[in-house]
Order: structure tokens, then C-alpha cells, then sequence
């Protein structure tokens, strides 16, 4: 309808009306105003009136309760009129409360004579269903009922594979949108599509305890890159059932995927973004490369991944069955989500249903923009967290999912985070869960962001170590910055308390978590460059030789670190980008998981193979406290910059390790404690059996190299 308003008013808080006038309707001037709903006119109290930009506002309140649902129109006494819009009451506790909506059966349900549909929109004055055949044509337009909040539509007959969208109308305007709760949709999410989720149940595979955190080897990779060049070995590339296909193989019959991952000894295999996403067309995906962080729809399966994206329950199935082959290699799946912001705020079903709810806004009423992608989720709103806790116990319930990745988890609460820890530890033993705990410029007070600086009140969750990054590695954000591990001894002491799990091990300044499960400890993800085109970049003089110590040094301490290690994939076998350090949206020649680099650089895999084996056999590299750490491990005293610590590994075979690390360009002779040690590891050697006694107390230690040596 065409909306006349020669003034506007706004709904602000639960009984304060904000009336605009504008300076060139009457001077902006108006002596009274009265609100008529259903034939009733009733008179409102004015509190303030004051001149701002080209319109005088008046503060008006009401001693009635405004009806959410219903239309109110506010009088001047110019006879004219405009209609009450739903303005900031929206973002009030008030207006939380009073719209909260507990249950649990938002979105739809299917059965065999009956199609429910339910979906929150308190704001709204009408809300039609949409019903479409499943051949595309038009079929029905439902009228749902409202109740608290929350309008019902019940059809009397089975509509699996029907497509739906919902109209809503809020402020006179009326608005389509998919249902937020959706798990199937039409491909690029057009529509939603009803599917019966029990049609794909599978069994649940039994997968070995896992009884701590910092047990964990994190891998991440993204569906498609993990198997899409030519020499993946996989049959259906770059699709999640190639993922999930086993005992590939690529160049000189070495095995790549999933088999090859299960052969290094890596846990968890975390993902980038598989939920539907934009910037990627169905239809034809390998025109277009996305890394995933444009969400559109939280709960349904990426379709660019299957093999039919038209059919719903392609996506769906294949997915299971990938996380299903990635449980019996005895693997966990963790999901990368992004629960910070919308590809597009305007666009998005949130906006559309309830506007100006789902997202935060600055003191002026404008959209808050921390994330950096024009748009904040507020996730501090009952409703929202409410949607997250939802959508997180869909996919561990219904895809088992093992672990979640959060993006710009700074952006998210503390409440909202804490509270998907609790419904985690319900739901299942040993969901892991780690984010991006960057403090962005989101409204969300100080204290209440899931950041790294309220560590201590979400000690349950673990968080990106950039610190840890920096100094072993260099700063991400200087290409030419060189780390401890790259031979810059000014990081020295910023490197003895990264491995030592940012527990304050030298001194309370250098604190950066309570317990060492806290820090994920990286050098190289998805983001920014690659460290092997990083270190082509800091050493254009040096040979490849030389390249390969820096990157294995590095690599290796962050396996042998305090805390959750975390790899990117590709990484032990020096994945590169070709120097592109924002590939988001970069072809497949660009992304893809050269699998060629795994056969050239067998020796570093093999190298890294046998690290990871270490930190599994030997405990101390894994202690579960920081008390532990304190108690149990010991800084040797070395000529600068050397570092060394002697551990009490506590059981096993050996009950001492001592690791050395010369990051220097020359051969360091180290003096260790007296007994009879045993090596084993060195520059070009490791294994879990000592392979050279060392009756000697002095070591040589060949440059840019770490020595483990152990001791009964």
C-alpha cells in the first residue's frame, strides 16, 4: 500500500512515543497528539519537545499498553495523521521480555497428515504463508494466527517438498522472507523447502573418549579445497562426498584426504563454513570460489558441496555421510560458524521478519559495523541467543558435529558463549569449542564481549593465540616481520611464554589465559599469507633449504606447545597461495590443496607426522593446568637466544624430556643436565624410540632446529 506519512512516529520503549515533525509541516509545530487504534482515540502526555536537524521531535508517553499486532495511527491537531511505527522499543529489555519464546518447535514440522509452520514475529500486524508445488508453481496463500508473538499456520496434509516463504508485514510494509529456522532450501536459498530430517537419520558412530582439550590436533580445511585438484585422487572433487571418500590417492600412490589425515594423526578436522552461504552459484560452482563467511541460511547445508543442489535432501545426505566417514576413521568434525553477522542486513530473513531487532545499533539508531561487513548479530537479545543455542544443538543433534569454530567471537557475549558451553556439555562429552576473541568496535559493552580480555570468564572456550602467532611466526599483519622461530631473538621471551601456554610462566605480564586449554596455538589459517609465501617474501636471499627449517621449526613448536595446537591444511607440506594474502574469493588455482607439494616434500610431512606422535605419547607436552605447567616444567638456562626447558613427563618410559631450540643460523653447542639421554628428535629425525644415545652431556645443535632428548 502507499504509505502516506506527513509526520512520523516511532514506538521507542514500551509506553514512549517519538513524534517528528517536520519543520515544513506547520513550522513543526503541534500543541497535541492523540492515538486511535479500533475506533479509540485516546490523548498522549507530552514530556519533551526539542529541535533536531530539519524536524522538531516531541517525547510523548502513553498510559496504556500498546498492543504489538495491532495498528495504531497518532493525530495532530492539524488533522493529520501517520501510523505508530515499531521504532527502538525493539532493541528494550521490555520488549525482550515480554516476547521471549521458549519452546522449541520454531520453523516446521512435517508429518504424514499434518504440516505445522511457526514463526516469531512479535512486531508484525499480518503474516501470510507462502505455498509453492514442488515444480515451482504458485499453490496456496495461508493466513497464520498470532499468538504472544508468534503466528501458526497447521495444514491438514503432508507438504514434504513443498516450497514456502513467509509475508510479513510490519509498519504497513509488507516484506517475503525465508523461514530463519529453515533446514532445507531451493538452490542459492530462494525458498524453503519442507523435508522430513528422520527420512536422513543415521546411526551415531562411537568414537574413542576424548578426555581433554589440549589432547586435541586441530586441522582446518575448507570442503571444496581439501579434494579439487586434479591430483586429489578423489572421484567426486570438491564435494563433501569427496571429502569423505577414503583411501585416495595422488602422485607415486601416496594417499591424500581423508585417509592421509588419519595417517598423520591429526583429531579433529575443522572446516570452514559448510552451512548455505553466498558468493558461490549452485548451479554452476565452479565458476565462482567462496570461503564461506556470507552466511544466508544457519541451517541448511551448503549446496555448492553437492552433487544436486536443487534437490534438497542431496546436501543434507551427503553432508552426513561425510561427517559419518570422518567418525569411522575415527576423526571429530568441527564446524567453522558465524554467528556475528548476515551476508547482507537489508536482505536477510532477520531483518525482513523482525526489523531492527537482530542486530545492534550505534547511539544515533544506525547499524553497528564491527564486524567489518556492514552489519552486527546481537547476541546479547533473548531471541537471538535463543536462535544460536537452537542452531547449535541442530548440528550436533542432527549432523553430530564434534566442535565449533566461532568467527569474531569478540562480537558474540560472554552470556550467549558460556550458555553454548553448558548446552554443549549437555548434548554430548567432548564438543570442543574455540574462536576469534578479537575486542572489535561493536556497542556490546567492554565487559560483556567473549574477547581475550575477559578470558577468565569463559575459561571453558579456547581462543586464537595471535600472540603466540606473532612471535614464533612474525606479525600477520607485516609481511616482513620475522618471528622467534625465523631467527629474531628480540620475540625470545614472548616465545617462552607461548609454549608454555600464555599462563604467565616468566612473569604475570606475559598472561594471557588461566589454563593452557585456553590458547589455540597457530601460525598459519585460512587468512593472510600462507607462512611458506610469507618466508619467500623475509628471505629473498635465502635458498629453499634454509626456507624448509624456518617453516618446520615453526610448525613443530606449535605442536610441541601448552594448549590446543592447530595446523592448516597443507601446512606440513608448505601450502602456498602463490602470494595472495586475502583469498576469500580467489579460483581454485589459487585455493586448492596442492596435493603434488605432499609428494615433493615427503620428508617434512614424515617430519611433522612424527612431531604430532611425540606430543601424543609424551604427556608433558599436553599438561592439562597451569599449575601442572608451573610445577612440571623448567626454563634452562642458555646462551641468548637459545631456549631450552626440562620436563617431568610423568609416566611412560621416560620420566624426563628436555627440548632444545637454536633458531639461529649457526651450530650451538648446549650444555644438558647430567644422565643418560636419549634423542629423538633432531633436525632430520623423529621418532617416538630414541635412535642415538647421547653419552656426551653437550649437544650440537644444527642451526634453525630443535633437539627433544629423554631420560628414564
Amino acid at each position: 500500500m502507499d504509505i502516506n506519512r506527513p509526520f512520523l512516529a516511532y514506538l521507542d520503549e514500551m509506553n514512549i512515543i517519538t513524534i517528528l515533525l517536520p519543520l515544513s509541516y506547520h513550522h513543526g509545530f503541534s500543541t497535541s497528539f492523540t492515538i486511535t487504534s479500533d475506533h479509540e482515540q485516546k490523548p498522549l502526555k507530552m514530556i519533551e519537545n526539542k529541535r533536531i536537524d530539519d524536524y522538531q521531535k516531541y517525547t510523548c508517553s502513553i498510559d496504556d499498553e500498546i498492543l504489538f499486532g495491532k495498528t495504531y495511527w497518532i493525530n495532530d491537531d492539524h488533522s493529520g495523521k501517520t501510523d505508530l511505527q515499531i521504532g527502538a522499543v525493539i532493541r528494550s529489555a521490555g520488549f525482550d521480555e515480554k516476547f521471549y519464546y521458549p519452546a522449541k518447535d520454531l520453523g516446521v514440522t512435517c508429518e504424514k497428515e499434518q504440516t505445522i509452520f511457526k514463526l516469531w514475529a512479535p512486531t508484525a500486524t499480518q503474516v501470510k504463508l507462502k505455498l509453492k508445488h514442488p515444480d515451482g508453481t504458485f499453490i496456496e496463500m495461508v493466513k497464520m494466527k498470532r499468538n504472544d508473538g508468534v503466528w501458526t499456520a497447521v495444514i491438514n496434509r503432508d507438504l514434504e517438498y513443498y516450497h514456502y516463504s513467509y509475508l510479513v508485514c510490519v509498519n504497513l510494509e509488507w516484506r517475503e522472507a525465508v523461514d530463519p529456522y529453515v533446514n532445507a532450501v531451493t538452490a542459492n536459498g530462494e525458498l524453503g523447502i519442507i523435508v522430513k530430517m528422520a527420512k536422513t537419520k543415521r546411526g551415531k558412530s562411537s568414537l574413542a573418549t576424548f578426555s581433554h582439550p589440549v589432547d586435541a590436533i586441530i586441522y582446518e580445511t575448507h570442503v571444496r579445497d581439501f579434494t579439487v585438484h586434479p591430483n586429489s585422487g578423489a572421484k567426486h572433487k570438491g564435494l563433501y562426498l569427496g571429502a569423505g571418500e577414503k583411501g585416495t590417492k595422488g602422485k607415486g600412490e601416496q594417499l591424500t584426504g581423508l585417509s592421509y589425515l588419519k595417517s598423520i594423526g591429526v583429531t579433529h578436522i575443522e572446516f570452514l563454513p559448510f552451512n548455505d552461504f553466498a558468493g558461490v552459484n549452485e548451479f554452476h560452482p565452479k565458476g565462482e570460489y567462496n570461503w564461506g563467511y556470507n552466511p544466508l541460511h544457519y541451517n541448511v547445508p551448503e549446496g555448492s558441496y553437492a552433487t544436486d543442489p536443487a534437490n534438497p535432501y542431496s546436501r543434507i545426505n551427503e553432508l552426513k555421510q561425510l561427517i559419518e566417514e570422518i567418525h569411522h576413521e575415527g576423526l571429530r568434525v568441527m564446524m567453522d560458524v558465524v554467528y556475528n553477522h548476515v551476508y547482507k542486513r537489508e536482505l536477510s530473513s532477520f531483518e525482513k521478519i523482525v526489523p531492527g531487532y537482530y542486530f545492534r545499533h550505534n547511539e544515533f539508531g544506525i547499524p553497528s559495523n564491527g564486524t567489518g561487513v556492514g552489519n552486527d548479530l546481537a547476541s546479547e537479545r533473548l531471541m537471538v541467543r535463543k536462535f544460536i543455542l537452537d542452531s547449535i544443538r541442530f548440528w550436533v543433534e542432527e549432523y553430530h558435529v564434534d566442535g565449533f569454530r566461532f568467527d569474531l567471537m569478540g562480537i558474540l557475549d560472554i552470556k550467549t558463549i558460556n550458555e553454548i558451553r553448558e548446552l554443549c556439555n549437555r548434548l554430548q562429552e567432548g564438543i570442543l569449542l574455540i574462536g576469534e576473541g578479537w575486542n572489535l568496535n561493536t556497542p556490546l559493552p567492554y565487559e560483556e564481549k567473549a574477547a581475550l580480555h575477559n578470558q577468565s570468564k569463559i575459561l571453558n572456550v579456547a581462543q586464537f593465540n595471535d600472540q603466540f602467532r606473532d612471535s614464533i611466526k612474525g606479525s600477520t599483519f607485516n609481511l616482513y616481520d620475522k618471528g622467534y622461530a625465523l631467527g629474531n631473538d628480540h620475540y625470545r621471551e614472548a616465545a617462552i611464554e607461548g609454549i608454555t601456554g600464555s599462563i604467565g610462566f616468566l612473569n604475570k605480564e606475559g598472561m594471557m589465559f588461566n589454563e593452557p586449554m585456553q590458547s589455540v596455538n597457530y601460525v598459519e589459517c585460512h587468512d593472510n599469507h600462507t607462512m611458506w609465501d610469507k618466508l619467500q617474501r623475509c628471505f629473498l636471499d635465502r635458498d629453499e633449504t634454509q626456507l624448509i627449517r624456518y617453516h618446520r621449526l615453526a610448525t613443530s613448536l606449535v605442536l610441541l606447545s601448552q594448549g590446543i595446537p592447530f595446523l592448516h591444511s597443507g601446512q606440513e607440506f608448505f601450502r602456498t597461495k602463490k602470494g595472495v594474502g586475502n583469498s576469500y574469493r580467489s579460483p581454485d588455482s589459487i585455493n586448492q590443496l596442492d596435493w603434488d607439494r605432499k609428494l615433493k616434500y615427503t620428508e617434512n610431512v614424515e617430519y611433522i607426522k612424527g612431531i604430532i606422535q611425540i606430543r601424543k605419547k609424551f604427556p608433558c607436552f599436553r599438561l592439562r593446568t597451569a599449575e601442572e605447567i608451573r610445577q612440571r616444567i623448567k626454563l634452562l638456562s642458555l646462551a641468548h637466544p637459545l631456549i631450552g626447558f626440562s620436563y617431568h613427563n610423568g609416566s611412560g618410559d621416560f620420566q624426563e624430556v628436555t627440548l632444545l631450540i637454536n633458531p639461529t643460523d649457526n651450530t650451538q653447542k648446549v650444555i644438558v643436565p647430567e644422565g643418560d639421554w636419549f634423542l629423538i628428535a633432531d633436525e632430520k629425525i623423529v621418532c617416538t624410540d630414541p635412535f642415538e644415545k647421547k653419552v656426551q652431556c653437550e649437544v650440537s645443535l644444527a642451526p634453525i632446529s630443535l633437539n627433544i632428548l629423554v631420560k628414564k
